[in-house]
């Protein structure tokens, strides 16, 4: 038999954590040893997610501090950041696949420019991996730290990236509109997220400061070959999951030739489809999968087409990618354990 590599989930009783949990669940080389919430230790996941009550193996939570990583070869980190950080600073064993955003900028003045304090760990940055694992396939294998993309950066760079690195559109004036599912803004208790103030509404915000931006602009960047700035409004919609992003870009082509370069891009990616021409995507046509749609329109506007994507926020845009990064750290099928069909209806 085929030894299982044991993990730790620090942040399990979140939507992330315990999203990472379902999918770890059904993954033939996992075995989860271990799941932190230091305000739940002492309870058991069904406890707290009743969803997971056919699972009564899973660990009882526990706090950090109370786990053996000596015992554990990955850390799956889905805390909030600095305290993620703060945290997996002092883990040195295992290797660590990290959700929040401590480790998705290479910057620590920028880290503290829009996360309002200093980097707890800024010498563990250069070492960190950005892990949008279809562009980062050659540096995981030997990575000890994996930066898990946001989702909005996830869905917005695998719409743009081929494109901006091919010069097929401008790097500037990329102006991004972003729908995202209530899930990501977390499970914590704040008014804004009541059922009375999300149903029946839709509100964006973080307007023009979302702590994304400088992480779509950094990845941008490194492709275009120069400093890029891009324009990006989110909204909250009343659904649980899911996200669509709309990029209206600049352009000399037409959408048939931003198709081209997409479909070359992707082609043979197990995850990422780019759809028939004509056919706009959904969040219908992704959720609770690992996959991604996109698609290129023609905008009415001359030297401007619109690139479009659909992820589930919650598996590609961050436990699922974190899979997938965790597979090829280990030397393992890519998509082992994230076979899973998107759900519908």
């Amino acid at each position: 038999m085929t030894e299982r590599l044991r993990i730790a989930v620090l942040g399990a009783s979140g939507y992330t954590g315990a999203d990472l949990v379902r999918l770890a669940l059904t993954h033939p080389r996992i075995e989860i040893a271990a799941l932190a919430a230091n305000a739940k230790a002492g309870q058991t996941m069904a406890q707290i997610w009743p969803h997971f009550a056919p699972y009564p193996q899973l660990p009882t939570l526990v706090k950090a501090d109370a786990i053996d990583f000596g015992r554990i070869d990955a850390v799956f980190g889905c805390l909030p950041h600095a305290a993620s950080a703060e945290l997996l600073s002092t883990i040195t064993g295992p290797r660590i696949i990290d959700l929040s955003a401590d480790f998705r900028l290479k910057d620590a003045a920028t880290y503290a420019h829009w996360y309002g304090g200093a980097h707890p760990a800024p010498a563990l940055l250069p070492e960190a991996v950005y892990g949008l694992t279809e562009f980062a396939r050659d540096a995981l294998p030997g990575a000890r730290i994996a930066a898990c993309p946001g989702c909005y950066p996830t869905a917005v760079l695998l719409a743009l990236l081929p494109l901006v690195a091919a010069h097929a559109i401008g790097a500037d004036n990329i102006t991004v509109n972003a729908l995202s599912g209530v899930s990501g803004a977390g499970r914590s208790l704040k008014e804004a997220n009541l059922f009375a103030e999300v149903a029946e509404a839709v509100h964006p915000y973080g307007i023009g400061h979302h702590r994304h931006m400088p992480e779509m602009e950094q990845e941008l960047a490194r492709r275009a070959g120069r400093s890029v700035t891009i324009s990006f409004t989110p909204h909250l919609i009343p659904m649980n999951r899911g996200e669509l992003v709309t990029c209206v870009v600049e352009t000399a082509h037409g959408p048939d030739y931003l198709r081209e370069v997409l479909a070359d891009a992707y082609a043979g990616e197990p995850f990422v489809h780019l759809l028939p021409a004509g056919v706009a995507p959904a969040t219908r046509m992704v959720r609770g999968s690992n996959h991604v749609v996109l698609n290129v329109f023609a905008d009415r506007v001359p030297g401007r087409a619109i690139v479009i994507a659909a992820i589930d926020n919650l598996v590609k845009g961050s436990s699922g990618q974190a899979i997938q990064n965790f597979n090829l750290m280990f030397g393992l099928p890519e998509t082992m354990g994230l076979e899973q069909a998107p759900l519908f209806p």
